[in-house]
């Protein structure tokens, strides 16, 4: 499994990146960080771009299966992940990617709508990934109502579409500031 970059509505897979792979990269087999130590794998080098261009407040949206991601990130970088699930992209971007301080909730879900008969076990998942990769844990998690949330990814950087099954389990993180001690 890897991810696919897609640019627009252009459908560009980008199969051997030499400036950042290495010539003799793996990157068709999924294991894309031959060169590299500490990048969990799941990472592929497209995605690993977009991380390092967005800036400060600058969002991310790591959508499940049925969230249209074409139709609203016309004006973001939007990124196939196929095969892969919301929390393990979620683990393995924030061990590289800070969490914004500035706001209450630099990661927000998708809210049940009234009436839907949903369970959300996944927001449990994601309460541990949160804790273990920022001190301020689950209080870092808020809630966006369905048709804001819509609104505010539209506005996002990237759109990485998943192939997450479970319901209402779109996630929106907020990029904060590296600092280093």
């Amino acid at each position: 499994m890897h991810c696919t970059v897609i640019t627009g509505k252009l459908n560009i897979e980008r199969r051997i990146l030499k400036d950042c792979a290495g010539e003799k990269s793996n990157y068709l087999n999924g294991g894309i960080n031959d060169m590299l130590k500490g990048i969990p794998e799941i990472l592929s080098p497209e995605l690993l771009k977009v991380l390092c261009e967005m800036g400060h407040s600058d969002r991310l949206v790591i959508a499940d299966g049925n969230f249209p991601v074409e139709s609203m990130g016309k004006n973001a970088i939007t990124i196939r992940c196929d095969g892969h699930g919301v929390p393990e992209i979620l683990d393995a971007i924030l061990k590289l990617f800070p969490l914004d301080t500035y706001v209450e909730h630099p990661v927000n879900l998708m809210e049940v709508m009234p009436g839907d008969d949903v369970e959300t076990p996944i927001w449990d998942t994601y309460k541990e990934i949160v804790s273990k990769h920022d001190e301020r844990g689950e209080k870092a998690i808020g809630n966006i109502e369905r048709f804001a949330f819509y609104d505010e990814a539209k506005t996002a950087y990237c759109i990485i579409s998943t192939s997450e099954k479970a319901l209402y389990a779109n996630v929106m993180l907020q990029k904060g500031v590296v600092i280093n001690k």
